[in-house]
């Protein structure tokens, strides 16, 4: 690996926290605006917990929960971007999280969380893809192999 190709991957793992931390914190706070998100079809699954449940930009559905875990990890991909081994830990965190929700998505009765998060329609595809996003990130990429940081392989490959 060059040392360019390094540092993009370095500069990359960091916007893509940074990406990430500002589409959920949009995503935690649009869910609770009316206008953006849309009230739920008739047909739409049933939940025990109905507070600001809705389809954000009609798409998507949410809730209370739900928006407040963007929210949460929006904050956390926004805190992670500054250095690149929080961001590395942040893909990771999320790949397995939203890796772990889409799964759920395709489960009935776990595809609401028991009627307290909606994890069905557009959200499954949506949340593999960024599960997909970071996984590469955090785990394949040449950057985060264990005990290789970008920096160590940037050096090594001065030294060669």
């Amino acid at each position: 690996m060059t040392t360019q190709n390094a540092d993009t991957l370095y500069k990359a793992t960091r916007y893509f926290a940074l990406v990430v931390g500002v589409a959920f914190t949009f995503a935690g706070v649009g869910g609770f605006i009316p206008g953006i998100t849309q009230p739920p079809p008739s047909d739409a699954l049933p939940l025990h917990l109905h507070t600001s449940y809705g389809y954000l930009l009609g798409l998507f559905p949410v809730n209370i929960l739900h928006n407040l875990f963007h929210f949460g990890v929006g904050l956390f991909g926004l805190a992670a971007c500054r250095q690149f081994s929080s961001a590395l830990l942040f893909a990771r965190f999320l790949a397995i999280a939203l890796g772990i929700l889409t799964l759920m998505g395709f489960i009935p009765g776990l595809n609401t969380t028991f009627g307290y998060f909606p994890l069905f329609g557009h959200a499954i595809w949506l949340h593999g893809l960024e599960a997909v996003a970071a996984f590469y990130l955090g785990f394949l990429s040449p950057v985060s192999m264990p005990g290789k940081s970008a920096k160590n392989m940037i050096m090594e490959i001065k030294d060669e």
